[in-house]
C-alpha cells in the first residue's frame, strides 16, 4: 500500500468508526510515542473503540500531507460531540474540535511508529474540565 493510501485508510477508519480497520494500516508491533495510547496494534484498536464511544459522531478531515522517505506527516481536524466517556472524562454534551499533527514511520507497507501533537488543552476546555485561557467562563463574552 502506498504512503498516501495508508493515510486514506486511517481517515476511512476514523470516518467509518471502525477500529478493526487498523489491521490494514498499522503493524502488529506498532510503537506509539504517545502518553494516551500504548504500543501495539491491539492497543491502538482499543483506543479507537473508546474514542468512538466518547465522540460517536466524530468526523475527521486531513488538512496537509507530507511524504518524505519512510515518514508521513499529516495534519488533521476531528469534530464531534462529547456524548460518552472520553479520555476518562464523563460526557458533557459539548461540541469538540481536536487538531493533531501526526508523524508515522512506514516499514513494509504499514505504519510501524507514530508521534503526534494534539491540542488537548483546548479539548479539555471544550468539555469543561479546564477553564478557558484568560479566565473567561465558557458562554461569557
Amino acid at each position: 500500500m502506498t504512503e498516501q493510501a495508508l493515510v486514506e485508510m486511517y481517515l476511512y477508519m476514523l470516518n467509518e468508526h471502525d477500529p478493526d480497520l487498523v489491521d490494514q494500516f498499522i503493524g502488529e508491533d506498532y510503537r506509539n510515542h504517545n502518553a494516551v495510547v500504548s504500543d501495539g496494534r491491539e492497543a491502538n484498536r482499543h483506543f479507537w473503540a473508546e474514542f468512538f464511544t466518547g465522540l460517536p459522531d466524530v468526523t475527521a478531515t486531513m488538512e496537509d500531507l507530507v511524504i518524505s522517505g519512510d515518514r508521513v506527516v499529516g495534519r488533521f481536524v476531528y469534530r464531534g460531540t462529547h456524548t460518552g466517556d472520553f479520555l476518562g472524562i464523563s460526557a458533557s454534551g459539548n461540541p469538540v474540535e481536536m487538531r493533531s499533527i501526526d508523524i508515522w514511520r512506514i516499514h513494509e507497507g504499514l505504519f510501524v511508529e507514530h508521534w503526534d501533537e494534539l491540542n488537548l488543552l483546548e479539548v479539555f476546555q471544550q468539555v469543561g474540565v479546564l477553564p478557558p485561557l484568560g479566565g473567561r467562563v465558557a458562554g461569557q463574552a
